[in-house]
């Protein structure tokens, strides 16, 4: 067992290691010897390592945020790779650690382990698109970091502990701005209605893209469809969906689904780890009215929903649902970023953030201002309006609220079958749950929508009901006076 460990170890090193960083040129062209590349700047070094997402997968001495546990600790990767070389399974054409770890990332098929430690590996586990991702300058960058350690690891010299995965703290950035990545909470499916059931195609696209979190910072999401959350899938039970994945040519790491309103196992994610540039499909009967959240199942499960991979899926029962006069769609979410919050400029994630489950951004529809200066919901006196709410999480639970109103209608867990509960101030949604509210809107004015562990608030956690029409001082009387920040 202690000599499949290290075989074993090796192998996912160079495997994980090159997907987690993608392939960039043909290997003919890696001519270039760590001897002759250049001496690169820490600045060099760490821009290539966060370019190829490598702390996604693994913990990198000195790289900021490389503190991924999926792959192999890249602590000693000269002494693993040396080891890989001699042990008698290798397949490659590397004689020494530097030629293997440059092998690792220019021809991965050599590396591909059949194996895992608790059985045979999940197929589609790592990305796979590996055609120049990175320069020819990066992955040298990368290369000759990586044969220094773990003598030569950025702080190394500054600090007791030379395994320490943070660098010196990062420089002030520059405003950066990206993508519209927040989805309108008007964009939804009409209702369904009352209609036999059918076989219901959904097309989604997994997307990794440069999105606008706050004012001046952009982060990396991933997305179905471009959009937090993702599209509302809306069908009725009885129906067959035809789920067809697509993982654009451009993405880095894999994509999956797992659709909470599926049975069957991983809810379709055993069908749908899909590589970049491929599409996988599959068909799921829909047993169970309800409002379920949908999400990526690829590891880490908690990176991919954290960076924005969530959405939900309505199931209505037979006869459809009652109607009412406007339909709205939000989500919670939580983002950890490398900076604190509000800082200015690209932001990575940070895993050990999210492993401690200490988020820098609390957001509904994916971004700071999503449903406040940007996308608020509107509506008029005497409608009622119906908000479909979920938390993609992954790890908070949230206390849905709305300023100034009482839910008439509280579908509790997003339960369509049972009783609603009635007058209701707030409802508890868990990480990976829903609820469906109703009320009907009798005074003008603008609400707001809150998580009530108010202090999420000041990390980006609100957003906007604006209720036009006439006062109604029968209901609600006096004179405002200044402060209230409502």
């Amino acid at each position: 067992m202690k000599q499949f460990l290290k075989l074993f170890g090796a192998a996912l090193l160079l495997t994980a290691f090159l997907a987690a960083c993608g392939k960039t040129q043909q290997a003919q062209e890696q001519d270039q010897t760590s001897a002759s590349a250049p001496a690169y700047s820490e600045a060099e070094v760490s821009a290539a390592f966060t370019k190829g997402a490598c702390g996604t997968c693994h913990t990198i001495p000195g790289i900021q945020n490389a503190n991924g546990m999926i792959g192999p600790n890249l602590t000693d990767a000269p002494a693993m790779a040396e080891e890989a070389i001699h042990e008698g399974g290798y397949s490659g054409s590397a004689t020494t650690p530097v030629d293997f770890i440059k092998e690792s990332i220019t021809n991965p098929s050599v590396f591909v382990a059949s194996k895992c430690p608790m059985g045979p590996c999940t197929a589609g586990v790592m990305p796979a698109n590996f055609a120049d991702t990175l320069s020819k300058d990066e992955v040298s960058a990368i290369v000759q970091y990586l044969e220094g350690l773990p003598a030569n690891a950025f702080g190394a010299n500054n600090a007791s502990d030379t395994t320490s995965n943070t660098s010196s703290a990062a420089p002030a950035q520059n405003p950066t701005t990206g993508v519209d990545i927040v989805r309108d909470p008007a964009d939804l499916p009409a209702p369904v209605g009352n209609r036999e059931p059918q076989t219901v195609r959904v097309d989604l696209e997994a997307t990794e893209v440069e999105g606008q979190l706050a004012d001046g910072t952009t982060y990396t999401y991933w997305t179905f469809n471009n959009q937090i959350p993702a599209p509302m899938i809306r069908v009725r039970v009885g129906d067959t969906i035809e789920v067809h994945l697509k993982n654009n040519i451009s993405s880095i790491m894999n994509h999956s689904i797992d659709l909470h309103a599926v049975t069957g196992p991983g809810g379709g994610a055993v069908m749908t780890q899909t590589k970049p540039g491929e599409e996988t499909t599959f068909t799921a009967k829909m047993l169970n009215p309800g409002l379920y959240v949908y999400h990526c199942a690829t590891p880490m499960i908690a990176q991919h929903i954290s960076n924005g991979m969530y959405g939900m899926i309505l199931v209505e029962p037979e006869g459809g649902l009652p109607p009412v006069d406007r339909e709205f769609y939000v989500m919670q979410g939580e983002i950890y970023t490398s900076g604190a919050f509000g800082e200015q400029g690209h932001q990575g994630g940070d895993t050990t953030k999210l492993l401690n489950e200490d988020p820098e951004y609390f957001v509904f529809n994916g971004a700071v201002g999503a449903l406040t200066s940007q996308k608020p919901l509107t509506a008029k006196t005497g409608e009622t309006v119906r908000i479909f709410f979920g938390v993609g999480g992954p790890n908070f639970t949230s206390s849905f609220h709305v300023i100034g109103e009482i839910f008439d209608r509280v579908y509790d867990q997003a339960s369509l079958t049972s009783s609603p509960l009635t007058d209701v101030q707030t409802t508890l949604v868990p990480s990976g749950g829903a609820t469906m509210v109703e009320f009907k809107l009798d005074v003008p004015g603008r609400y707001l929508l809150v998580d009530h562990a108010l202090a999420r608030a000041e990390r980006g956690l609100a957003g906007y009901l604006i209720v036009e029409g006439p006062e109604n001082h029968e209901i609600y009387n006096g004179t405002e006076t200044s402060g209230s920040g409502h």
